[in-house]
């Protein structure tokens, strides 16, 4: 649970958080206090929750790669983020990882617009702009989704041992990329939630203008590292075809008149949108290799992290070997 000074709701929402989930033996309660000022921290202790805090503020995104390292450094085989501002009920997380269990997807997000009979109330204005985030992770991606920007997930392990993220302002449309590219399975479970706040002001989407700046900041990088050829094979198209049509035009020029003046303008300005365009082209077969190197990276990533993980559940087991009975 990431928090930023949320010390009225916190506990609530920890409480609210079922007793015994099915599929799942034992589970932590983890908040992640992303430089709070007042007394969240203090109340998510009393709740019952671990708490892991941040001298200073990091962004949502920080906080769940804080939340992430955690998950994985102990070998834990499921994370839930939820937010902790009570948007969310707690009560639907079996729901929502009923699918994980089941073993029909690796990664299962809070819908909030798939099912028409359970859409929030919420202003016009912030509803067109999670449709049109959606619309192009959709495009990006080839799938189709209905709400990429809900804090309610949940991720197996091999999920949380593929991700690789770099956004700290935010984290929730670049998992759909980053999972998507790697052909992990995804799946969105409707939930109904509330679409305004009770309490505060969001942190991440307070400016919608801001947010969603930063946001196509982060999908822009992540588009053009994972498709490079793509990515520059359209602008080197964009530049091409005007150059094509100048230059066509001043060789009919030059067989009707036999002269290229007064249009040799034409010529020169075809000839630099060429060069543009191979330099795009260039552009897009170094982002491929990049690319392909990146692929080799991860996966040693991935078998990294995978082997530590069963160093340690080995250590962890050698050690209750070794602990005599009293």
């Amino acid at each position: 649970m990431p928090a930023l000074n949320e010390e009225e709701v916190i506990a609530d929402v920890i409480h609210g958080v079922p007793e015994s989930i099915p599929g799942v033996s034992s589970f932590k309660i983890v908040v992640v206090d992303d430089g709070s000022t007042d007394q969240t921290a203090a109340r998510a202790m009393e709740a019952g929750a671990v708490v892991l805090k941040h001298l200073k503020t990091l962004g949502v995104g920080g906080a769940f790669h804080t939340a992430l390292a955690y998950a994985i450094e102990r070998g834990f085989d499921l994370i839930v983020s939820i937010d902790s501002d009570g948007q969310f009920d707690p009560g639907y997380i079996p729901a929502l990882i009923a699918p994980i269990v089941a073993g029909e997807t690796d990664f299962a997000t809070a819908s909030r617009f798939k099912d028409p009979a359970l859409l929030p109330q919420m202003p016009w204005i912030k509803r067109w702009g999670n449709r049109l985030m959606s619309r192009l992770i959709s495009r990006i991606s080839g799938q189709t989704f209905y709400d990429v920007s809900c804090g309610m997930r949940a991720y197996n392990r091999r999920a949380m041992l593929h991700l690789n993220l770099l956004g700290a302002f935010t984290y929730t449309q670049e998992v759909f990329l980053n999972l998507a590219f790697k052909g992990l399975r995804i799946a969105e479970v409707p939930v109904p939630v509330q679409g305004r706040r009770e309490h505060g002001t969001s942190r991440v989407a307070s400016s919608l203008w801001q947010y969603g700046f930063r946001t196509l900041r982060i999908i822009f990088r992540c588009y053009r590292d994972y498709r490079p050829m793509r990515f520059f094979g359209r602008i080197a198209l964009v530049l091409a075809v005007p150059a094509v049509l100048l230059e066509g035009f001043l060789l009919m020029h030059y067989l009707q008149t036999g002269q290229f003046s007064p249009h040799k303008w034409a010529g020169f300005t075809g000839l630099g949108l060429i060069v543009l365009s191979l330099a795009a082209m260039h552009m897009g077969m170094i982002g491929d290799m990049l690319n392909r190197h990146r692929i080799y990276l991860e996966e040693l990533l991935y078998q990294a992290r995978r082997r530590d993980g069963r160093d340690r559940e080995a250590a962890r087991n050698r050690g209750k070997a070794d602990t005599p009975d009293t």
